[in-house]
This record gives C-alpha cells, structure tokens and sequence, in this order.
C-alpha cells in the first residue's frame, strides 16, 4: 500500500539524497523490503514532486527537494500542467526477477488513488486563516495564497500545501498518520463569515 510506503520513508529519517528516498518508495512499492538492493530508475521529476510533497515538515524541508519543488512553483506560475508519476512505469524498470515476484493483483492496483493536483484557490476555495478582506474599500474576500496541492495516498487525503502565500511561504497540512481531522477547503468561505458575524454580534451585544 502506498500510505505504509510513505510513513515508512518518511519515519526512517529520511534518505541523504531524493534518488535513494525515490527508489526506495518504489522498492516498498511493490510490496518488497526497504533493504532489497533493488535499483528502481524513479527519480522523474513527477515522482520527486509527490514525494516531497508528502513531506509532513513541508514539501522543501529536505534539500533534495528544493530544486524539483521550486521548478514546481515556477511551472504553475506559468500555468504548466501538475507533472505526473507513473508509478507503473518505475515499477516496469525493476529487474525481471523482481518484477515477475510481484502478484499481478497489486500490479492491477499499483499507483491507483495515489497522486497529486492543483487546484485554484479563491474565497471559494481557501484555507480559513488565509482568507481576508481586500479590493476596493476592503470589501472583497480574498483567498492569500495561489492554489493548493492536495496529495492522495491510496485514495485518502495525505497532505495538502497551499503554495505562493502571503505569508511568504507554503503552509502544509498533514493527515497521513490520521490524527488531525480534514476539512473542506470550499467551506471555508461560510465558516469565516459566520465567525466574523458571531464576533459582530458579541461585540454589539457588548457594546449595548
């Protein structure tokens, strides 16, 4: 399973370089040990990018994954399409041997619910915090960030990075050990209106 692959990378305090850290997701991919001197050809740029996306300190804590993510970054600026990772694909370079161990009912299912999207954001779309009031008199609702990269590990929401802030920085949310609860970024909207209209009330109640 995907997710056990991540945590397990992830816990081993991670891998000097991204290659080593790539190749032995794809190793634990195919349900195989991390120690098995399996050489796996993974470090395509899509791969990089999820793998550091799912990253709980962030998506550049490590410095391997500052290069690949900051091409990243530039790329959605420009309006470049989310790179991809073809985990099948990596998985067709194992060795023969290998590879034939592999039970055909996880090969069918390799890579399925696992992957990472952009996705706009606005007042419609935003993280709480992030949301404010700007435009002419400060009366539009704002979203201060981008777009937000949300990143599914068999099928469930591992992570999600709201990139380009106004904050300076990415702000990364972690859901892959199942302890913080999701939430769903196009509600946000209603929730800040309805905090911001309980504030109003207390305060005029306070004022009378």
């Amino acid at each position: 399973m995907a997710k056990a692959i991540i945590n397990r990378v992830w816990r081993g305090l991670l891998a000097p370089s991204l290659r080593r850290l790539t190749r032995a997701v794809l190793s634990a991919c195919v349900a195989l040990p991390l120690a098995q001197p399996v050489i796996a050809q993974a470090d395509d740029w899509g791969c990089q990018v999820l793998l550091c996306l799912s990253d709980p300190r962030g998506p550049e804590a490590e410095g391997a994954c500052v290069p690949p993510i900051e091409k990243l970054w530039t790329a959605l600026r420009h309006g470049d399409p989310f790179p991809t990772c073809d985990l099948n694909s990596s998985v067709a370079d194992l060795p023969p041997q290998i590879r034939s161990a592999i039970p055909a009912s996880t090969l069918a299912s390799l890579g399925n619910g696992t992957g990472a999207a952009n996705v706009g954001a606005s007042a419609n779309y935003c993280r709480p915090n992030l949301l404010f009031w700007g435009g002419p008199e400060q009366s539009e609702l704002l979203c201060g960030a981008t777009g937000a990269i949300n990143v599914n590990i068999d099928g469930k929401l591992w992570s999600r990075v709201w990139w380009n802030t106004t904050q300076g920085a990415t702000v990364s949310e972690y859901y892959g050990d199942g302890t913080t609860p999701t939430y769903d970024p196009a509600t946000a909207q209603q929730q800040f209106l309805q905090l911001q209209n309980q504030q109003n009330s207390a305060s005029g109640g306070q004022g009378g």
